[in-house]
């Protein structure tokens, strides 16, 4: 079996993280993901996304346990092939290759509507915008461009986007605490479920979550980050620690920037860009066209990261046999999955066309641009919420069978891993009656990998024995005969 050529490790721990940082876009976050939350759960939103942080961080360990031993470019498809057997190795990279490539779809969108929004705060009165297909074409030649160098590149540039993005969130937030101190009541209801149902707090809940999908990326880098079993891992906890803090804090200070009062709730829901809306408000034109800006380059950050995760989503599963063997190849000179990469952005970019010239999928909000990211980063999500649930279970056949360093206490975690996913599931799922709606599309992309694999017998064999092959940890030797019988 031919493989591509190890790519370089030379990537250090900040670079990787930068990929996660990117994927997650801080910026892009906080100034769309609160709004469809207030009808549910009003002024609670801080401590729904305390919540949302549980339960990310609950996914969050399955990957920094077993990438402490595994590290792979197809991320879960290496760490579940590993775990579970390459069956559910294939199901679980083919989903999240669906989730990256949705998301690459979904953020040119989001990029064509923030533009749009920076040009109208810049020229008031004008009204002039540019139709949102011509900015996400530039998008991708710019995104093709910066992947198609070396990670270090790409690393720089998203570290810089969300870098800026993070400095204006933090000095919007000290001027709103400044300008409008909470009371002592009103400091208690902003972490507090009074009055909100349970289905409304889990409904709230998932999407909160929803908002650090993309924390993992940074294990697609498992091949080119220098000693990845220590630096993958704490990237992916730092992704975690560093935007659970500013998310929760953010959202606090959101809410308390818009006032408590129904009024002021009606007004958080209403803003098209709420960091922009606090900035006009709270500091002046200049600050709020700057954030306006860095929310747009925000976007572009989350495409840039998400064609990087999914080329090398599609260069892993090529590499064992999937699609033509062409994608399995890597330039010369950078060492990037060039093949793979104009394939995603392609294809990014043509369904973008289809859903412009189309005027769908009309998601309600009414804005072309804003339907097509809502409509592909749902069907993203919820395949990443499927493959998370694989990682969960991965690591309890981990702990359970292939280790025996691990304390059986742990195994709390994935277990309620578990929980939350399947929960998340339902609350994504339950109600849907529109064939084509973005939960039911997930699912049939999801059949359609696991059609693939049942029906790919040599596949499933290259895939095991690449795994055997590539991991085999000092654990494991006693059962890798075993374990490769039960793969094979």
């Amino acid at each position: 079996m031919n493989h591509a050529p190890n790519k370089k490790r030379s990537l250090k721990l900040w670079e990787a993280l930068a990929l996660s940082l990117g994927m997650v876009g801080p910026t892009l976050a906080m100034s769309g993901n609160a709004q469809g939350l207030i009808d549910s759960v009003g002024k609670a939103l801080p401590i729904v996304f305390v919540l949302g942080l549980i339960g990310v961080a609950l996914i969050a360990y399955g990957f920094i346990r077993l990438t402490r031993f595994y590290n792979h470019a197809g991320s879960a498809y290496g760490l579940v092939g590993k775990t579970i057997g390459p069956r559910a190795g294939f199901f679980s990279g083919f989903a999240i290759m669906g989730t990256y490539l949705f998301f690459s779809i979904a953020t040119l969108a989001a990029l064509g509507a923030f533009t749009n929004a920076f040009l109208a705060a810049l020229f008031p009165t004008s009204g002039f915008q540019i139709p949102w297909i011509v900015t996400a074409a530039v998008g991708v030649i710019f995104s093709w461009i910066l992947n198609s160098r070396d990670g270090q590149t790409v690393a720089r540039v998203l570290m810089v986007i969300e870098g800026v993005g993070i400095v204006l969130m933090l000095i919007l937030a000290a001027v709103i605490v400044v300008h409008q101190p909470a009371t002592g009541t009103e400091h208690a209801s902003l972490f507090s479920l009074n009055g909100v149902s349970f289905q409304a707090v889990m409904a709230g809940v998932v999407a909160a979550f929803l908002s650090w999908a993309g924390f993992e990326a940074c294990a697609t880098l498992g091949e080119e980050t220098e000693n990845p079993k220590r630096n993958i891992p704490l990237a992916l906890l730092g992704s975690i620690l560093l935007t659970g803090v500013l998310f929760v804090g953010m959202m606090y200070v959101q809410t308390l920037g818009f006032g408590t009062s129904e009024s002021g709730l009606t007004a958080f829901k209403n803003s098209a860009n709420s960091l922009g809306t606090l900035s006009q408000t709270y500091v002046g034109t200049a600050f709020s066209s700057a954030m306006l800006f860095t929310a747009m380059m925000s976007a572009f950050a989350a495409n840039l990261s998400a064609a990087a995760t999914s080329s090398r989503l599609l260069f892993a599963l090529a590499r064992d046999g999937f699609g033509p063997a062409c994608f399995a190849q890597v330039s010369e000179k950078n060492h990037q999955p060039r093949n793979a990469l104009t394939l995603v952005l392609v294809v990014s970019l043509l369904i973008d066309v289809v859903a412009w010239l189309s005027g769908k999928p009309a998601m309600g909000t009414g804005n072309s641009a804003i339907d097509a990211y809502f409509y592909f980063a749902i069907i993203g999500s919820v395949c990443l919420m499927i493959t998370y649930l694989m990682i969960e279970v991965g690591v309890i056949n981990f702990i359970t069978r292939m280790s025996q360093n691990i304390p059986k206490w742990e195994l709390i975690l994935p277990l309620l891993g578990i929980v939350i996913m399947v929960v998340s599931l339902y609350y994504n799922v339950v109600g849907q009656e529109e064939l084509f709606s973005p939960a039911l599309v997930a699912f049939y992309w999801c059949i359609a990998g696991m059609i693939i694999i049942i029906s790919a017998p040599k596949l499933v064999r290259n895939i095991g024995l690449s795994l055997a092959s590539e991991f085999v940890t000092p654990a494991e030797t006693v059962t890798t005969a075993t374990t490769q019988k039960e793969w094979v």
